[in-house]
């Protein structure tokens, strides 16, 4: 299996050290490092991580913000580290899409839980937002097809099942989406109505 790609962004170079160390013991391949949120977003975008683990608490953006950046921009999860738990910060966390937070000090054994929970978070999370995208598409092209068979019907007196046939038909015959066909069958309805 190839090693999962970690960025890793804390404004203290001896714990990004340390960090780096365990990491790369336990397996992980660090591919950047950062001092400071925007440098780490920047790194982000460019190297496509399968993680970020940033401290909240650095100069110009803060973890916190670095993050629902990252989160919003689907760049890659975001795993906080903080000596604070205040429960502020908690919920700025939250509602920033972070994916896992873990306090200092930590140890090795606390890194690979906290790593694989927000890697499985992000996935689950990926997963779900594909399928949401996917049925939003199927009842867009559901909806066309069925405007497409009404016109159909009432234009050229074919019964439903027919209008669906020939729909699935000129699909088929020009190796195009029903979608498709919908909107042209829709636009040239359309088009003829207006000109």
């Amino acid at each position: 299996m190839a090693k999962r790609r970690v960025i890793i962004a804390d404004d203290e170079s001896l714990i990004r050290l340390d960090l780096r160390e365990m990491l790369t013991t336990l397996g992980y391949l660090v591919v950047g490092e950062a001092g400071d949120g925007v440098s780490a977003v920047n790194q982000a975008r460019e190297l496509r991580p399968d993680l970020v683990i940033m401290d909240i608490k650095m100069p110009g953006m803060d973890g916190i913000a670095a993050a629902k950046v990252l989160t919003e921009e689907k760049v890659a999860p975001v795993l906080l580290l903080t000596a604070f738990s205040q429960q502020d910060l908690v919920e700025r966390a939250r509602e920033a899409g972070v994916v896992g937070y873990i306090v200092k000090p930590f140890r090795e054994a606390e890194l690979v839980p906290a790593i694989e929970i927000a890697l499985a978070r992000f996935q689950e999370f990926q997963a779900l937002q594909k399928e949401t995208a996917d049925l939003k598409e199927t009842l867009e092209t559901r909806k066309l097809v069925d405007r497409a068979k009404g016109l159909l019907m009432d234009t050229q007196g074919l019964t439903e099942a027919e209008a669906f046939r020939k729909i699935q038909k000129m699909s088929m015959n020009t190796r195009k989406p029903m979608k498709e066909i919908a909107e042209a069958i829709l636009l040239t309805h359309q088009m003829e109505k207006g000109g």
